[in-house]
Formats: structure tokens, sequence, C-alpha cells
């Protein structure tokens, strides 16, 4: 597989996600660059299919429906966890139940997990947006997912910067 736009589309994702998709993969490769940490052919294609999920729900549980689509796609289980740890700066399991959602860990772990899971953060649509914006939006979440957030800005912006 390689042709990740044409599965967004035969997945029913309109092309609002599609562009937002692109903007996610376009900054993710950028901020890795030619560094050897990060698997490129991974950031590519968790970029343009971490929001897969959003062709069957815009809501908190599109990351999880879109693992379980790319998992019957066979994308192959490094791009499903991508997919299913981009939300924020992740959910633990705990939170998960807390949210109606499967009870599975959705921390993004991987450098590709956490550099999607970023760069998501960090656009709304295709804009890029500061992380300080993210960081005040993200005011009525759990401490410790603000805290999580907050980490994963300071990680990146350490390793990409």
């Amino acid at each position: 597989m390689g042709d990740w736009e044409a599965v967004l589309r035969s997945a029913g994702c309109d092309e609002g996600v599609i562009r937002h998709c692109r903007a996610v993969t376009a900054l993710a490769l950028a901020l890795a660059g030619d560094d050897p940490l990060f698997d490129r052919s991974l950031l590519e294609a968790g970029g343009m299919l971490h929001d897969i999920g959003r062709s069957l729900t815009h809501g908190i549980g599109h990351a999880q429906a879109g693992a379980v689509l790319c998992r019957a796609l066979g994308v192959g289980e490094a791009i499903a966890r991508i997919v299913e740890r981009h939300t924020g700066a992740g959910l633990s399991a705990d939170e998960c139940v807390l949210l109606g959602l499967e009870p599975i860990d959705c921390i993004p772990v991987t450098p590709e997990e956490r550099l999607v899971a970023y760069s998501d953060k960090r656009l709304r649509g295709d804009r890029i947006v500061s992380m300080v914006r993210e960081m005040d939006r993200s005011l009525a979440l759990s401490r410790r997912a603000r805290r999580r957030m907050y980490r994963l800005g300071l990680e990146m912006d350490l390793l990409t910067g």
C-alpha cells in the first residue's frame, strides 16, 4: 500500500479530513528531517491515516475506530498503533474507560507515534497553531493529560528543534 489518499477516500473521509492528514504528514516529515531516529515511511503512513476513523465518527473514539479499520485493511500493526495513539498526547486505558472507549492504553510510545500525535496537535485543519494555544484549549482535560501534552511538546521541540 502507499496511495494513502485513495485509502482515505475509499474509507469515506471528506476532503477536509484528507487535507488535514496531508498537513500532519508534511509537518511530521519536516520535523523529522533526516534524523535516523524516525522511520519516514511509518511517519508518512501514520500521518496520512491518523484520522481515517473520522469516516466513522468525529467523536473522541475516532482514533480507536480508525485503528480497527487499519487492522481490517491490513496496513500493519505499527501504523494501526500510530492511528490508535494520536489523540491529544494519548489516553491511558483508565481515561479511555471514563470516555466510554475500549480500555486500551493509547499513549504514544514510539518516536513515530509521538511525532504524529504532536504534529496533529500543532494543526487546526491545515494551519499550524502554537502548542501554547493547544495547552490553553486543553484546560478541561485532567491534570495528568495536560502534563502529558506539555511533556510531549517539550520532547518534540527538543528532538526536532
